[in-house]
């Protein structure tokens, strides 16, 4: 029975992530997955295939890839992690987070903005349709 852990292709990795296997070379080249090499074969180790699910939940929650290196080095940094780590991804997370507060409210003025133009306009084209409505009633009247 053998205790190794498993090993993933960059195949293998594209599959389960559903990203290109260009994408997960574009992350080796930035200096965020180190694979095993045996020949032009990348071999991926659990502790890739983690680097590469963070980095993957790093973009969704708007994070660079600047912001996951630094992250991952300061990881590196001890074989336990560290506080600075913890301490750099709440601050992280906080600036992300009031970052979307001010999109939220960006985007509820934006809505305002298309209502009120939405309004106008609707009232404008009222007022268009009373006035040839009116022209055409005078029109009308002035045939008969």
């Amino acid at each position: 029975m053998s205790n190794s852990k498993p090993t993933f292709s960059i195949s293998d990795l594209s599959a389960e992530f559903d990203i290109t296997t260009r994408s997960i070379r574009f992350y080796e080249d930035q200096g965020l997955l180190h694979p095993e090499r045996k020949g032009q074969t990348r071999i991926y180790h659990p502790q890739d295939r983690v680097r590469l699910k963070l980095i993957l939940r790093g973009k969704r929650l708007g994070f660079s890839l600047a912001e996951s290196r630094e992250l991952f080095d300061l990881w590196d940094e001890t074989p336990k992690g560290s506080e600075r780590q913890l301490l750099k991804m709440l601050d992280n997370l906080k600036s992300k987070k009031a970052q979307l507060e001010q999109q939220l409210e960006d985007l509820k003025m934006t809505q305002i903005e298309i209502e009120n133009a939405e309004q106008r306009c609707q009232s404008a084209l009222d007022e268009l349709y009373t006035k040839q409505t009116q022209e055409h009633a005078e029109t009308s009247i002035k045939a008969l």
